[in-house]
C-alpha cells in the first residue's frame, strides 16, 4: 500500500438508491463488472480487498455523500451500508445539506 487515501466525493449528485451508490462508486473505486452490488460484495471490497485493484492500492477509503436521497433521515439502507464502513480504514462521511 501506499500510505495514501482514495477519496471518493459524490456529493452534488442525488442518490437516492443502493443501485444509485453502486453506479456513483463503479468508477471512481474501480469495481469489476462482475461485482455483486450487494453489501456483502462492497464488504469484501473494502474489508478484505483484493477485488479492486484501485481500492487496494489506497490504504484508505472516504466516501463523501450529501444528506439526501438515500443518505437522508437515517434511513435503515444507509445505516445498514453506512455500517459496513469501519470508520477508520474505510469511512463514509454524510454532509448535511446547508
Amino acid at each position: 500500500m501506499t500510505n495514501s487515501e482514495l477519496i471518493v466525493d459524490l456529493r452534488g449528485r442525488l442518490i437516492k438508491t443502493l443501485n444509485d451508490f453502486w453506479d456513483a462508486v463503479a468508477e471512481p473505486c474501480g469495481l469489476p463488472e462482475w461485482f455483486g452490488r450487494n453489501l456483502d460484495a462492497w464488504s469484501d471490497t473494502i474489508e478484505t480487498r483484493g477485488i479492486s485493484a484501485v481500492i487496494d492500492s489506497h490504504d484508505i477509503l472516504i466516501v463523501h455523500v450529501d444528506e439526501q436521497g438515500l443518505f437522508d433521515r437515517h434511513r435503515q439502507e444507509a445505516t445498514i451500508l453506512a455500517s459496513v464502513f469501519d470508520g477508520q480504514q474505510n469511512r463514509l462521511i454524510v454532509h448535511a445539506l446547508v
